[in-house]
C-alpha cells in the first residue's frame, strides 16, 4: 500500500505541475496571440496609411496632368487665333490697293537708302511700276517673292529685308505678349 500511496503522490504531484505548465503555457500562448494581433493591427494601420498617401499622390498627379493638358489645349487653340490673325493680316497686306502699296513702297525706300545708299531693290512681279518716281534707288528688279521690297548693297554684302512677312513677324515677336492680352484677356 505504501507504494501506492507514493504512486499516487507522484501521480498527483505530477499532475499539479502539468496543470501548472499548462496554464503558463496558455497564458503565453494569450500573450503571443495578442502581440501578434496587434502587430497586425499596427501593420494594417501602416498600410492603410501608405495606401491613402499613394492614393492622394495619385490624385494629385492625375490632377496636375489635367491641368496641364488643359493649358496645352487652351494655347493650342491661342496659337490657332493668332496665326489667323497673321494670315489674315498678310492676306490683306497682300491685296492693298497699288496706291496704298505706292505709298507704303516709297517710305520703306526713304527708310532704306539712308542705311544702303543706292541700293538695288527687287519686288514682287509686277510692282516695278508701283516703285517708280522714287529718288535714291539704284535698279529695280521683279522677282518671285512675297509682298514687300527687299534692297540690297551695290556689292551685295547688306541686305534690308522689308517684305511684309518678315516686318509683320518681327513686330508679331516683339508685341505678341501685348497682341495676346488684347486678344485674350
Amino acid at each position: 500500500m505504501a507504494l501506492d500511496k507514493v504512486v499516487d503522490e507522484i501521480l498527483e504531484s505530477a499532475r499539479k505541475d502539468a496543470g501548472q505548465l499548462i496554464a503558463t503555457a496558455e497564458k503565453e500562448k494569450a500573450s503571443i496571440l495578442q502581440q501578434a494581433n496587434e502587430s497586425i493591427t499596427a501593420q494594417r494601420l501602416e498600410r492603410k496609411k501608405q495606401l491613402e498617401e499613394v492614393i492622394r499622390r495619385l490624385k494629385q498627379q492625375e490632377v496636375s496632368s489635367a491641368e496641364l493638358e488643359a493649358k496645352r489645349v487652351v494655347l493650342n487653340v491661342r496659337k490657332g487665333v493668332l496665326d489667323q490673325v497673321i494670315a489674315g493680316t498678310l492676306k490683306e497686306l497682300a491685296s492693298m490697293a497699288d496706291s496704298e502699296k505706292a505709298s507704303l513702297y516709297a517710305k520703306l525706300l526713304t527708310n532704306g537708302t539712308k542705311i544702303i545708299p543706292q541700293p538695288k531693290v527687287f519686288c514682287p512681279k509686277g510692282e516695278a511700276g508701283l516703285l517708280s518716281g522714287v529718288s535714291g534707288v539704284g535698279s529695280v528688279q521683279e522677282t518671285e517673292m512675297e509682298a514687300g521690297i527687299i534692297l540690297e548693297s551695290k556689292d551685295g554684302m547688306f541686305r534690308l529685308d522689308y517684305r511684309f512677312k518678315t516686318m509683320l513677324e518681327d513686330v508679331w515677336e516683339k508685341e505678341l505678349k501685348n497682341v495676346s492680352n488684347i486678344l485674350f484677356m
